[in-house]
């Protein structure tokens, strides 16, 4: 069961799971992907309960998948089932989705991913402005995305680099 745009409520802290490409989408990739996912969101059930579930693309190199669990909690099967539909995205147009060693960030408006060590090694180096913004795909709530996914790098998890 699909959460309509219009019934998400920005006070719910629905769960949120994020995966990452390591390069934006072609048009046609992004199309295919919303296309699988709106299919597969609208079976998606945990021990046969369907789950309240949508999905979005973000900066157009990031799948952001919500679910409301004070409905119905995503059950360990229902998340490997997930994974499984995001696997075969993956591996149909290599997109790194599950490389977690990698660090995307906003420079001069333009989002980019770079080798989480070489992102370490050039931030050291003064090769990257401070005054990029540092995505943060560590966060597991739709509150917690909506004010921590995109941080100043003096606020974010990279602050510590240097």
């Amino acid at each position: 069961m699909k959460i309509e745009e219009s019934n998400i409520v920005e006070t719910n802290d629905y769960r949120v799971i994020i995966y990452p490409a390591s390069r934006p989408f072609e048009t046609k990739e992004a199309k295919a992907i919303t296309e699988k996912l709106f299919d597969f969101l609208a079976t998606w059930a945990a021990h046969g309960k369907p789950l309240s579930s949508s999905f979005k693309i973000e900066k157009n190199q990031f799948i952001i998948v919500c679910v409301d669990e004070e409905k119905e909690m995503a059950s360990g099967c229902s998340i490997d089932a997930l994974g499984k539909v995001m696997r075969e995205i993956d591996e149909e147009y290599q997109l790194g989705l599950f490389d977690r060693m990698k660090a995307s960030f906003v420079e001069n408006g333009e989002v980019k991913t770079l080798k989480l060590i070489d992102f370490k090694t050039k931030l050291r180096n003064g090769e990257l402005s401070d005054n990029i913004q540092v995505f943060d795909f560590s966060k597991n709530t739709y509150l917690d995305f909506l004010s921590h996914f995109l941080l100043p790098l003096e606020k974010s998890w990279a602050a510590s680099i240097k």
